[in-house]
Order: C-alpha cells, then sequence, then structure tokens
C-alpha cells in the first residue's frame, strides 16, 4: 500500500520517465535514455518510501507500541517533563531515508493537545533535534488513565510533517495518525515506573514493536477497537 502523501510524486516520476525514455527512442538518444533511467530509479525509490506496510497488534491493558519504524537512539530518564509529571522516560527512535515513515499511536486513548513548535533543521539523530527541530508534539490520557507525550520531529531532510489527529480525538494503540517526509525523529514520553521492554540500538516498528508497559496502577483501563482519528488516510 502506498500512501496518499506518496501518489503525486509518484505520478509525476512516472511520467517524466515515461516522456524521457519516449524520446530518447524517438531521437536516438543515449543521453536521454540514460536520464530516463534515473527518474526511473528515483521514481522506484519514492516508491518504496511512501510504503504503508500493515500493522496489527492485540490490544493489551497499558501497552506502548513504538510510533515508527527506526533505531532507538536513546533512552532517558527526566526529572520532570510538561504533561507527564514527575519522573519520566524519554524514548527517541531514528528513522532513516529506508524506514517506513508512517507515524502511529503509541497507546490506546483520548488525545488532549496537540501542538506544532516551528524550529531549525539539524540532522535528526543529533541530540539537540529533540529540542531546536520544528516538530509536532502530541500529549493524551491513556484508557489506564497515565498521560503521555509522543512527538514528530523534522530532520535535516525531511521539511513536511503530517499529523492527523486533533484535539479530543480518541484513538486506538497502533492506529496510523501521520507521517514525516525523508529521513526523521519520533519520540515518546512515559511515566519513569513504566516497564520497558526495547534498548539503545534496537530497531522498531510503528505499531508493532512493543516500547513497554504503562505501570499497571488504575482500573479504569478498557478498550475500544475503533475510534475517531483512527488510521487517517495518508
Amino acid at each position: 500500500m502506498i500512501t496518499r502523501e506518496g501518489r503525486p510524486f509518484i505520478v509525476f516520476g512516472s511520467v517524466v520517465t515515461t516522456i524521457l525514455v519516449v524520446a530518447a527512442l524517438r531521437w536516438d538518444s543515449w543521453w536521454l535514455f540514460g536520464v530516463g533511467v534515473l527518474f526511473a530509479l528515483l521514481t522506484l525509490f519514492i516508491t518504496f518510501f511512501f510504503r504503508d506496510p500493515p500493522r496489527h497488534i492485540a490490544a493489551e491493558p497499558n501497552l506502548l507500541v513504538s510510533p515508527a519504524d527506526g533505531k532507538v537512539l536513546g533512552i532517558q530518564t527526566l526529572e520532570n517533563y510538561p504533561h507527564v509529571g514527575d519522573r519520566a522516560l524519554k524514548v527517541s527512535i531514528f528513522m532513516s531515508i529506508l524506514d517506513a515513515h508512517i507515524n502511529r499511536v503509541p497507546a490506546t486513548g483520548t488525545v488532549d493537545y496537540v501542538k506544532y513548535n516551528p524550529g531549525k533543521f539539524f540532522p535528526a539523530f543529533k541530540d539537540k533535534a529533540s529540542e531546536q527541530n520544528e516538530q509536532t508534539e502530541i500529549g493524551m490520557t491513556t484508557t489506564g488513565d497515565h498521560r503521555i507525550v509522543f512527538k514528530q520531529i523534522a530532520g535535516i531532510i525531511a521539511r513536511r510533517i503530517v499529523c492527523k489527529l486533533q484535539k479530543g480525538d480518541f484513538v486506538s494503540v497502533g492506529a496510523r495518525f501521520g507521517m514525516i517526509r525523508f529521513g526523521s525523529r519520533a519520540e515518546l514520553f512515559i511515566p519513569a515506573d513504566s516497564e520497558l521492554r526495547v534498548k539503545s540500538g534496537d530497531h522498531v516498528k510503528g505499531g508493532q514493536t512493543i516500547i513497554g508497559y504503562l505501570p499497571a496502577r488504575s482500573t479504569k483501563t478498557t478498550f475500544q477497537e475503533t475510534a475517531k482519528g483512527d488510521n487517517a488516510k495518508l
């Protein structure tokens, strides 16, 4: 499956490739043929980049899944993080251009806010990208009454963040909600007493890899399989 975001690029690349190849054959031009081959390869890469692989995971109490495909850059303990409250864990994930760039909701719950922060475009694997780069921050309260935050962070190449979530949306764990074009970073902020199942260096898949479990301190946990904003069309 290909995202709606990528289809204009694929159509454009296919049309240009066809025109160049037809022109090369008509005028017997190896130069035009070579350019046509380059456009064909670029179109194939764009098709690969905008892929949207299906992901499925069974809902469990307090489950946390990865919000993105990529490599876990690091896990930090913070003394305080807004919305999450007292001590929090920060899980940073780097998405290379070879990773699928669809972003998925890490837990079931209600969106409390969506905040866009303009910024710079440092390489996404740099620590300073977390605070200084352009990003979208989403805060939510899970069905287990935990507050978490997750971010979409642009990189040196990524200049387009897509987020379909709105305040008040109820979303299911693993639901597709957005994407970032061409190399970027995702971060997850959760209570410090959560049980982590990943470590630095692990490669994770959005909506599939279990990041961990939120603390089992609430009796309010319930699950709904479908919700407003679930699997946004991209």
